[in-house]
């Protein structure tokens, strides 16, 4: 009966199935009324025998094709059926079986090889802000749907991901930093000191197709000023985007700064009396002109209700490569003009200016970029824009306070971590302590535990080992963490006041008294 019994415990079948034979042997009925009672309590509760869980988990490869024909085509999964990798679901009617283990379509997971990187990068950012000059703010990933919707453009809108919570208030998880930036500025009020330059490093999403450099999810770095009217703004800003390309190994003959005016297309859409309400949808389509065929460009502005020699002088003066056709064309005394023109020679003291490209295409997406913009771009054309930015003058208004001028940039992680890895520029970053510290007999462990402490409290990085191991797997451990040394806490150095330290560079290896541990 007693093995009768561990059968039926070890088969895997449900705890209710264990307890009813329990409940039938300690009764002390005979085998085949034991029998009888597994069989009524299999019946009573339909159970079946648990199938062991076993992790299922796409190729790569795989997944990513079975996203992108998912998101070209959404469809409903029927009910009861598993849903592919990444959507979120549960896998099974009722919430049986496994969760699905992949991160949600478009987002990431960060192990600690690619937290390395990642933080390696916002050291590299909050570096280059911090020797401008720039203060650190934050927000909240949560904010007011309103900040979005009131004029951010037509495309970011779309994007957002926005629901009511349980309050009933509209809100949305920021799809950028600026809004955000805008609302701190109106929170300030009149007691904000100016200039103010300010910089800001957060997680973004915008709910867009995932393809190279280009996910639902990542991480953004600002660096905003307020209260400066000239391009002097700009051209620090600029200056600040081009000593973080250069602190990573980057030049000019790698990447390069595309730079115009939106004042530009304002003036060419005034020639041909296109209305003022117009230039921001206008401002969206030439937005895409570098993703899309020039007869789709034609096709959607004609949809706008442009004229056709409108739309090709529209076309002609977004080609212009040079301030000097420019200034031809809208002359000497246009604010655009006299502003890039002024831009080019602060960047020429500043020595970059061999990394800026004029080019009139350039307007950028947002609808409240107001004069200069500009964007980071790879030489070779392989990758969608570095980064992104431009003057934002009437941003505060539009959420009901009083203008300032404004500009700033925003510059993603995932476009630039591609673009170091095609030039074999980003780091290998390993993990690292400076002691392992290891008890060689449990009886020593709270000494080696206080030895760990001591040395954590001179500033050294320590890996305790935490439970009984052999020296070999020590060596292992010490291998695997880049230990610079290993502290062996052994009995008969322990009981002469030392303990056995070997350094792992040299491999030379000493008893060292306590007091000269650190």
């Amino acid at each position: 009966m007693a093995s009768l019994l561990g059968r039926v415990a070890v088969s895997g079948l449900r705890p209710a199935l264990v307890v009813g034979c329990q409940r039938a042997a300690h009764t002390g009925q005979p085998l085949p009324s034991l029998r009888a009672a597994i069989a009524a309590t299999i019946a009573a509760n339909q159970l079946v025998p648990r199938r062991p869980l076993q992790p299922q988990r796409r190729p790569a490869a795989a997944a990513a094709a079975a996203d992108a024909a998912t998101d070209a085509a959404p469809a409903a999964a029927p009910a009861g059926q598993d849903r592919k990798a990444g959507s979120g679901r549960i896998g099974e009617a009722g919430g049986r079986g496994l969760v699905d283990i992949n991160p949600p379509r478009g987002t990431r997971d960060f192990f600690p090889e690619d937290k390395r990187v990642q933080n390696w990068l916002f050291g590299e950012w909050a570096a280059v802000s911090e020797a401008f000059g720039f203060e650190q703010v934050d927000f909240p990933v949560l904010e007011s749907e309103e900040l979005y919707v009131r004029k951010a453009g037509e495309e970011i809108t779309d994007q957002l991901y926005n629901f009511e919570d349980k309050g009933g208030r509209r809100v949305a998880l920021r799809p950028e930093l600026t809004p955000s930036l805008a609302r701190l500025v109106l929170q300030k009020g009149k007691g904000l000191a100016l200039p103010a330059k300010w910089f800001s490093i957060g997680q973004c999403w915008r709910y867009e197709r995932a393809t190279r450099g280009r996910r639902r999810e990542h991480y953004q770095w600002n660096m905003d000023i307020v209260g400066v009217a000239g391009v002097e703004a700009e051209s620090e800003l600029l200056a600040a985007i081009v000593t973080f390309f250069q602190r990573l190994g980057l030049g000019p003959s790698d990447v390069g700064l595309k730079v115009s005016s939106r004042k530009v297309l304002q003036a060419v859409l005034a020639r041909y009396g296109i209305p003022e309400a117009s230039f921001g949808p206008v401002c969206v389509i030439v937005d895409k002109m570098e993703k899309i065929p020039r007869e789709k460009v034609v096709e959607e502005l004609a949809k706008l209700g442009v004229a056709a020699d409108a739309i090709e002088g529209i076309l002609q003066a977004l080609a212009i490569k040079t301030v000097e056709e420019l200034e031809a064309l809208l002359g000497a005394d246009n604010h655009a003009v006299a502003d890039l023109r002024q831009l080019f020679s602060l960047a020429a003291a500043y020595g970059y200016a061999d990394w800026l490209v004029f080019d009139a295409s350039v307007v950028r997406g947002l609808a409240y970029y107001t004069g200069v913009v500009f964007e980071g771009f790879d030489r070779a054309g392989t990758l969608r824009a570095i980064c992104g930015g431009g003057r934002y003058d009437k941003l505060l208004g539009t959420f009901g306070g009083e203008d300032q001028p404004c500009t700033g940039f925003g510059f993603g992680d995932a476009v630039i971590v591609e673009l170091l890895k095609d030039k074999k520029l980003l780091p290998q970053l390993q993990h690292t302590v400076d002691d392992l510290v290891m008890p060689q007999d449990e009886s020593l462990r709270t000494e080696a535990t206080a030895i760990a402490q001591r040395l954590r409290a001179a500033g050294r990085r320590v890996d305790l080992v935490l439970e009984p191991k052999r020296l070999k797997w020590a060596f292992k451990q010490a291998e695997r963490c880049n230990a610079a040394r290993l502290v062996l806490v052994a009995p008969d150095e322990w009981a002469k006041g030392t303990v056995r330290v070997k350094n792992l560079a040299s491999r030379e290896e000493a008893d060292v008294p306590l007091d000269q541990l650190v």
